[in-house]
Formats: structure tokens, sequence, C-alpha cells
């Protein structure tokens, strides 16, 4: 299957929906064109925090926030990003599966 960028922006579009409205809001407000250097930031120190998960309240969820934002101004990470989201999705459902098998 080919795996286009488009694919990771209706992704994302769709996690969006799921966020309650004030922080979808404040993502939909992030996510403007106008707003890039903010974005940029933003993506960066989520990608740090992420690196240092070790630390309270900082963590490996974190990371994969920041990556999300980051490529909304880097295209090129749109393809990676949604082909390890479809790598996370297969492997969670094979755990869950044979979990379920497990259990009879």
């Amino acid at each position: 299957m080919n795996v286009t960028a488009a694919d990771w922006d209706k992704r994302v579009d769709h996690l969006s929906e799921k966020l309650p409205a004030r922080l979808r809001s404040a993502l939909d407000w992030l996510r403007e064109p106008s707003r890039q250097w903010l974005r940029i930031g933003a993506a960066l120190l989520f990608i740090v925090g992420g690196v240092f998960s070790i630390l309270p309240i900082l963590g490996l969820w974190m990371l994969p926030v920041g990556l999300a934002l980051l490529s909304q101004d880097i295209p090129w990470l749109k393809v990676p990003l949604e082909k390890a989201a479809r790598w996370i999705e297969r492997t969670w459902q094979s755990l869950a599966a044979r979990w379920r098998n497990r259990r009879g």
C-alpha cells in the first residue's frame, strides 16, 4: 500500500476531532500557518522533553507529539510518521489478538 503525506494529515485531523473542545481549539490555533515559529518552538520543546523522559512529568509521550507538530512545517516527516503509526497499530492489534487467544 502506498503511503502519502495526505494520509498523515487525515490521521491528525481525525485524532484532533477526538480531543476535548478546548484542547482541539488550542491545537487548531497552533496549526495555523501564521504560527509557524511558535509551532516549531513548541515542537522542539516537546522533543527535548521526550528525550528527557526519565524526569518527572516529562515523558516519552512528548516525542511523537513534537514530531507531529514539526511535520506541519517539514512535509517529508509525514510519510515516515504515517508508516510508524500504521506499524504501531498493526503491532498493537496483533498483541491484543494474542492476548485474547491466550486467555481463551
